[in-house]
């Protein structure tokens, strides 16, 4: 979060690091679900361009989000943790550390992309 979110966002705010921590591992450490990095990247993509209040229009952050997600997707082949997992990502062979660094600039690029 702080890797990708402070050159876009500034300080990233405690809060938001906090509300990231329960996706690690794919939603409490679960596997399931949606990876932890690419759950945190959409979290940061809605931080940055997402709406406060519900009369706003939400197009361009969904359109974003989106696009994360298929980069992320055509980057590692999956978004799912187990999915990853099974390919040998969070494995002694490849930790989920070279997996956010790599997402990190998956995602960087996206957001470069943006502006």
């Amino acid at each position: 979060m702080l890797a990708v979110g402070e050159p876009f966002l500034g300080e990233v705010d405690d809060v938001l690091c906090r509300a990231a921590t329960a996706f690690g591992g794919g939603v409490g450490g679960t596997h399931e679900e949606l990876c932890g990095l690419l759950s945190g990247g959409v979290l940061l993509v809605g931080a940055r361009c997402g709406r406060l209040r519900a009369d706003e229009d939400s197009e361009s952050c969904r359109a974003l989000a989106a696009r994360c997600r298929a980069n992320f997707l055509a980057a590692f082949g999956a978004t799912r943790c187990q999915d990853l997992r099974d390919m040998g990502y969070g494995s002694e062979g490849m930790p989920c550390s070279a997996l956010a660094a790599q997402a990190a600039r998956v995602l960087l690029k996206t957001l470069d992309a943006s502006c």
